[in-house]
């Protein structure tokens, strides 16, 4: 249980620390106990002013966010409204007659920052992260932050901080009066005691930050700065209504005082806590953190082995942007190409892809410098003698990646990790001319290599479990969230969302416009909808991994003949300018009446004709038509087990896809609607429309009882 502890010192100071490993966190516990120690330094006549602090370098990370499930499933008692915003923070810590300061060093985040913001003065470290970030989770600072960051840093400032969730580190917090000093880590505990001393004998001001109003602009003035806000808010999270909700709150504070400001923050949190967004939010957030989590892997006690040097070998797309994550984390990395021309434009993309950083203000010259000299060009294999793991990253050819992967196992030590970017090929036909196959492991990184956060890896049944405890290392220091999977066509990511725009051109075909599809699509909150994703993708990768699938899945997988035309006549995508849309010198895309000739030329090859029905569909239709069979091939990679749990399909589908995390990922974003109506419907077209809508065993079966979808499955038995 966490807790909190006093130390009173000689010179009458009392240290409140708040301890509950490993970030200091404020569960119940933590919060009563805090009340507590403070009522009694108020009484002890032995202590003239308080200190507030953290275990361990950490002074908190915020609200316990386990306790969130229980409270939303109505197992756990939430405090009562207003409880530690005004009766702990506004009445106990800052009306208090002796003063306190908070000392910070680690993050103070969240409910750690409202704790802090309410003592009457802020010492921190240099490095410290401090921010409130509750809008991640769909909801809005609880403890009184909504009121006291405008005050203490401005609005517009406030409202940033807020809006994105972005932490200051303690040297801009103090440029910015978030915090009132800066001290070393070692200095920090008796820099605090000082000026608390100070402010008791009013050699430093004593200020109640509730009621600070030199950093509020004039009320017409702040109204535009909070109208702006709103604009922007509804711009980048249209279907969001938790940032709105927290600039409303922000104004009532303004307009009608702190104190009616603290009640109406109280009042939506309790809202927010139980709206769907929170309870999606929340499930991502642990989800993601638990993908590293594998049974049979994880849990053997074995350490990752230390990785000092990687090889790639191709420097197309792919290969370069993998380069730039590994060498941006200081990895040293030996880039690999056929001929002098193709490794100098492989160099050139990492040497772009770093100058990207520079230009935005992400990274200094001298950094950029340091890391382009991590990067190594070769046309050989003789530089691979002593590389500790070598991702392969050329062109989808299977004999081609058979042949570099025995000349691997000739050029590379024993203990080197052999990984493949395949996005489709099995990866027991990769190995086949090996006999390696224990080392031999999927690293599946997405497009942009570079930026995109997803990180499959993926195992076949010989694959050591060393490899993958050094890969999800690997994965975790190059800031990538990894996703262990199993091996199958397109895994789990690509092989979940092959539907997605399979279901588009059967809706196509039988007359749904396709402009329409895209922007339901869009609306629903994915980054682009089927169409528009196809042209940035290229048409000739659309057909060569739709041959995959209908190799491995012929009685599932929606033919159509409508790419392969529009590829005969050189309409291949954004790449040409010109494929379900027409794109301008600016790579803006416009709709193309002529897509209709194709669309009318692919449907009688099909042999289907339009149904007058699909020529009228609401949003929400096309939002199920496209997104049910997605879910229904979700269910066959889980029932497989090509996914440890359900959670990790979300993330994958989350980070891989853009799938949007405030629907939880597909599985979770299913069991919101219920597998009862899902399949229901699955039936319906696929008597209509044919085999490529047949719900899966596993979806019926959790039909047919009413279940959830990603209810866990007990490990070892079938899961169908």
């Amino acid at each position: 249980m966490g807790r909190t502890e006093m130390d009173v010192g000689a010179d009458g100071v009392a240290v409140i620390t708040i301890i509950n490993p490993p970030v200091n966190s404020l569960s119940i516990d933590v919060l009563n106990s805090l009340k507590e120690t403070y009522d009694q330094a108020l009484r002890r006549d032995d202590v003239k002013a308080i200190v507030i602090t953290g275990e361990k370098g950490k002074f908190s990370g915020g609200f316990d966010i386990t306790a969130f499930g229980g409270i939303q499933g109505g197992k756990s008692q939430a405090p009562k409204p207003g409880y530690v915003a005004i009766e702990v923070l506004s009445d106990t810590v800052e009306a208090a007659k002796k003063p306190s300061v908070a000392a910070i060093d680690g993050l103070a985040l969240g409910g750690g920052l409202e704790v802090a913001m309410s003592c009457h003065a802020r010492i921190s470290t240099p490095y410290a992260q401090l921010g409130l970030p509750e809008l991640q989770l769909g909801i809005i600072p609880g403890f009184g932050g909504t009121q006291r960051l405008p005050r203490l840093v401005g609005l517009a400032k406030s409202l940033e901080m807020m809006l994105t969730s972005k932490p200051v580190k303690g040297e801009e917090a103090l440029s910015l009066g978030l915090v009132d000093a800066v001290a070393s880590p070692a200095e920090l505990i008796s820099t605090a005691r000082r000026w608390a001393l100070d402010i008791l004998e009013r050699r430093k001001p004593w200020v109640a930050s509730l009621y600070k109003t030199d950093k509020l602009e004039p009320l017409g003035e702040a109204r535009e700065i909070l109208n702006f806000a709103r604009a922007q808010a509804r711009k980048q999270g249209p279907n969001l209504s938790h940032p709105l909700v927290c600039i409303d709150v922000i104004e009532e504070g303004i307009v009608s005082g702190p104190r009616a400001g603290l009640w109406k923050e109280a009042e939506a949190f309790q809202g927010l806590l139980h709206s769907d967004t929170c309870k999606s939010l929340v499930h991502i957030f642990f989800a993601q953190r638990s993908t590293t989590k594998v049974p049979g892997v994880t849990d053997r006690g074995l350490k990752p082995r230390r990785v000092k040097k990687v090889a790639i070998l191709g420097g197309g797309l792919m290969g370069s942007g993998i380069a730039t994550a590994l060498i941006v984390s200081n990895y040293p990395v030996i880039l690999k190409e056929v001929n002098e021309n193709f490794l100098q434009a492989g160099i050139s993309r990492v040497k772009a892809n770093l100058q990207s950083r520079v230009k935005k203000g992400r990274m200094t010259q001298e950094k950029f410098e340091k890391t382009f000299s991590l990067l190594t060009g070769s046309l050989d294999y003789e530089s691979f003698r002593d590389v500790d793991m070598v991702i392969e990253a050329v062109i989808e050819n299977v004999s081609l990646k058979q042949q570099i992967f025995a000349d691997l196992e000739k050029y590379c030590p024993p203990h080197c990790i052999l990984a493949s970017n395949t996005s489709t090929i099995d990866l027991n036909l990769i190995g086949q001319k090996t006999k390696s196959s224990d080392r031999i492991v999927g690293a599946h990184f997405f497009s942009p290599a570079h930026v995109m956060p997803l990180l499959e890896i993926v195992r076949t049944e010989k694959t050591s479990p060393q490899v993958i405890v050094d890969l999800l290392d690997i994965g975790k220091k190059i800031r990538k969230t990894p996703v262990v999977v199993g091996n199958c066509t397109g895994f789990a990511v690509n092989r979940m969302f092959f539907p997605y725009t399979q279901a588009a051109v059967l809706l196509a075909e039988r007359g749904t416009d396709i402009y329409q599809i895209d922007r339901a699509i869009t609306k629903f909150g994915m980054p682009m909808g089927p169409f528009r994703l196809c042209d940035l993708v290229g048409f000739g990768v659309g057909v060569a991994t739709g041959k995959q699938y209908v190799e491995h899945f012929p009685e599932r997988v929606y033919k159509s003949m409508l790419l392969s035309l529009m590829i005969e006549d050189k309409r291949v995508g954004e790449a040409t300018r010109k494929g379900f849309y027409v794109y301008n010198d600016r790579r803006k895309a416009s709709p193309d009446p002529e897509v209709k000739n194709y669309i009318e030329k692919a449907r009688n090859m099909s042999g289907v004709s339009v149904d007058p029905k699909l020529t009228k569909l609401s949003d929400k239709e096309i939002i199920e038509m496209i997104f049910f069979p997605v879910v229904n091939e979700a269910c066959r990679v889980y029932a497989e087990g090509i996914a440890v749990k359900a959670a990790d399909l979300d993330i994958a589908g989350v980070m891989g896809m853009g799938f949007p995390a405030y629907r939880g990922g597909v599985m979770f974003w299913a069991d919101s609607i219920g597998s009862k109506y899902i399949c229901s419907r699955l039936e319906e077209w696929s008597n209509k429309y044919g085999g490529f809508f047949k719900p899966c065993a596993y979806l019926a079966d959790k039909a047919a009882r009413g279940a959830l979808l990603s209810s866990p499955l007990d490990q070892g038995k079938s899961r169908l």
